[in-house]
């Protein structure tokens, strides 16, 4: 079981191909398992390495208190530097396209490219962001709650309310689903708390600096929330490029993985050195 020492941590990673590193962070409550479509595609013609987050999978716990995505995205620096990687491409999705973000505000000079997927620049951008979080589920509230409901009644609550705002294409088919919440049952409940927080208090980064070439990627049932946050992004980052990835919800790789494979190829195919 390959893991290795990042800051206060033992990260479980793995690494596939030969070529340039390609780093694909994966979406919270879930594991690296989700870019198992990705690992098998792109290591013909990458060097690609997943990782399971901190408080994630094979990771596991660790004894902070509090996480935030700068944390995140420190850990992934020092995965990196472990691994004595130069220069990667990485692909965030969720979860993974906050720390993507943040990763390459902090370090733009140890980044090659960078793709975001189905994925946020605040959970207080839009109207409807601001209310979800201060008005209808403050973080004060979702956090006490979620701890006296337990890690399973309220997955079964986040479903119901995610197909009862977003529709049932936001999520995907009954197989997708299934892996989700199976992923997010073996979560240890303190760690669910302390990502949960740390997606919470997530804010904008400093996105103008972001000059390397980026690509965003949304599933075309994505919440129209952060189809809007796509457009911002485009509007900050001055070398930024959209696609949409059809018949897709919020995990468009695992949805349609041969059209986010095929976008994503295309993409970095433009950006070889």
């Amino acid at each position: 079981m390959p893991n290795i020492e990042t800051n206060d941590i033992m990260t479980y990673y793995e690494i596939q191909g030969q070529g340039d590193p390609l780093i694909f962070v994966h979406g919270g409550l879930v594991t690296s398992t989700m870019w198992q479509y990705q690992v098998d595609y792109f290591s013909k013609f990458y060097k690609v390495i997943t990782y399971d987050i901190r408080g994630h999978g094979k990771t596991g716990i660790s004894p902070l208190r509090k996480y935030s995505i700068e944390l995140f995205a420190d850990d992934l620096k020092k995965l990196i530097e472990k691994l004595k990687i130069t220069k990667p491409i990485i692909c965030g999705l969720s979860l993974g396209g906050m720390i993507a973000q943040a990763y390459a505000t902090k370090y733009l000079q140890d980044l090659k490219t960078l793709i975001l997927s189905d994925t946020a620049i605040s959970t207080s951008l839009t109207c409807w962001d601001k209310l979800m979080v201060y008005i209808l589920f403050p973080k004060w509230i979702m956090i006490p709650t979620l701890r006296m409901m337990g890690v399973r009644n309220f997955i079964k609550f986040s479903f119901w309310f995610a197909k009862l705002t977003r529709g049932k294409e936001w999520i995907g088919n009954k197989e997708i689903e299934e892996y989700e919440r199976n992923e997010m049952l073996k979560m240890d409940k303190k760690e669910y708390l302390k990502v949960f927080g740390a997606i919470y208090d997530f804010k904008l980064q400093d996105l103008s600096k972001i000059n390397l070439p980026t690509l965003v990627l949304n599933g075309e049932n994505e919440s129209k929330s952060v189809h809007y946050h796509a457009e911002v992004m485009k509007n900050l980052m001055p070398n930024c490029k959209s696609g949409i990835i059809p018949n897709a919800g919020h995990t468009s790789n695992l949805e349609n993985p041969k059209e986010f494979n095929k976008a994503l190829k295309k993409f970095l195919n433009t950006h070889q050195n």
